[in-house]
């Protein structure tokens, strides 16, 4: 008798757990921890983007500068594809800027202007620092006469200095759309006057322009209205070198006031901007002081003055917002 409820109660156990078992396996909707599928992280395949953009809004130094590039609508420019080189003002370069300009706020800058000093900085391309050398580049700006490009002058010869003004403290940040390099200064919109102050090719003439108290050749070539744009045709210092001994004189100081005034205003065009593309061979052009002198194109451009005497165009396009420069190496003279 105790062996039949033995083997019952075991036959029963038997049942039940194959029941069990074979409801287990008739139970879709059930799974086990083993059985559950890790949902992937949405952020496992996104890639951070590190744009120009991007270290603006990450860099609490650069507030000013993505406040300026908001205010403008340039943000967007440097979120894409397009590589550009900036030289990236930091917030109190931009805090001198506008006091050195009147301005009490970021605000008070026109857009259009703001938009021609924020362009100011870029290029396109990528630019490193081992790129750059003496000499002149183009930016972005378009605020030189009929949208011309602004020229920037870059000097190497003691860290990378911009116009004269700026210097690069912090260069080569690379980014994903190009490359930034930090500057102590905004980059301000340059004329002529900016440019011959900055190169020191043309330490002489700036020297001959500013000789006399009574000349009043840089307030003139600062000008933005008529009688600008100006195109100037500007000897080098070697140039001015030649001329002294030409004339048998000592230094500068020797040639009196009128007649150095004379000479320097027949370098001048008012109220155009010759560029070099717009140069014809043969055309006879009147200065600022009034004579003619003539323009030859051949296997290199050169001008003949009043004189007969030739110089030649060496360096071409240098653009300001009032006018454009073409460094010659002779002084040309009217008639004296």
């Amino acid at each position: 008798m105790n062996s039949i409820l033995k083997n019952s109660k075991i036959s029963i156990l038997l049942l039940a757990i194959c029941f069990s078992f074979t409801a287990c396996d008739e139970d879709d909707d059930f799974m086990t921890s083993d059985d559950v599928m890790e949902t992937p992280d949405p952020t496992d395949d996104v890639v951070e983007s590190n744009t120009i953009a991007d270290f603006v809004v990450a860099n609490e130094n650069y507030s000013s500068l993505l406040a300026a590039l908001e205010a403008t609508g340039l943000t967007s420019t440097f979120t894409g594809d397009d590589v550009y080189t900036v030289f990236a003002p930091d917030n109190d370069a931009f805090a001198a800027f506008l006091d050195e300009n009147g301005f009490d706020a970021l605000e008070d800058v026109p857009t259009d202007v703001l938009t021609q000093v924020l362009l100011n900085h870029v290029q396109m391309g990528e630019i490193m620092s081992s790129d750059l050398s003496t000499g002149y580049i183009e930016s972005m700006s378009t605020a030189g006469p009929d949208g011309e490009n602004l020229s920037m002058y870059i000097n190497t010869e003691n860290g990378v200095v911009i116009n004269g003004v700026s210097t690069v403290e912090t260069a080569d940040v690379e980014v994903d759309n190009g490359v930034i390099h930090a500057v102590s200064n905004v980059i301000r919109l340059p004329n002529v006057v900016t440019f011959a102050l900055a190169d020191p090719t043309f330490d002489t003439l700036v020297a001959a322009l500013t000789r006399e108290d009574s000349y009043t050749f840089v307030s003139t070539l600062q000008a933005s209205d008529s009688p600008a744009p100006f195109t100037v045709f500007a000897p080098t210092n070697s140039a001015f070198g030649d001329l002294l001994s030409e004339l048998e004189l000592e230094e500068l100081g020797d040639l009196d006031a009128d007649t150095l005034a004379t000479v320097l205003s027949y370098h001048v065009l008012i109220d155009m901007n010759v560029t070099s593309d717009e140069l014809e061979d043969g055309i006879i052009i009147t200065s600022l002081q009034g004579e003619d002198f003539t323009i030859n194109l051949g296997d290199t451009a050169t001008i003949t003055d009043a004189n007969g005497r030739t110089s030649t165009i060496i360096a071409t396009d240098v653009q300001a917002t009032n006018g454009v420069i073409h460094a010659i190496d002779t002084v040309i003279l009217p008639t004296l």
